[in-house]
């Protein structure tokens, strides 16, 4: 079986999780992380449409395009 090795901020993670007393405390926790992330995300997406010079009716546009890809041959439902 092999080790497991940690890098600083997983260990960093482990220890102050460690420290959590309660259901609530998680889903606080759970919540900031989220949040965290969600506003990286969004401020990636902004800088990529303004990278691109996406308008919002463009936006629009692509939001309600259809992107399946075309399956040729028989289909396996009834």
């Amino acid at each position: 079986m092999e080790a497991t090795v940690f890098n600083p901020t997983q260990l960093h993670l482990l220890k102050m999780f460690s420290r959590l007393d309660s259901e609530q405390d998680l889903k606080e926790v759970q919540q900031v992380l989220s949040d965290y992330y969600f506003k990286k995300v969004e401020k990636r997406a902004a800088e990529i449409s303004k990278e691109k010079k996406w308008t919002p009716e463009m936006l629009e546009t692509m939001a309600n395009e259809h992107f399946r890809t075309p399956y040729k041959g028989k289909s396996t439902f009834p």
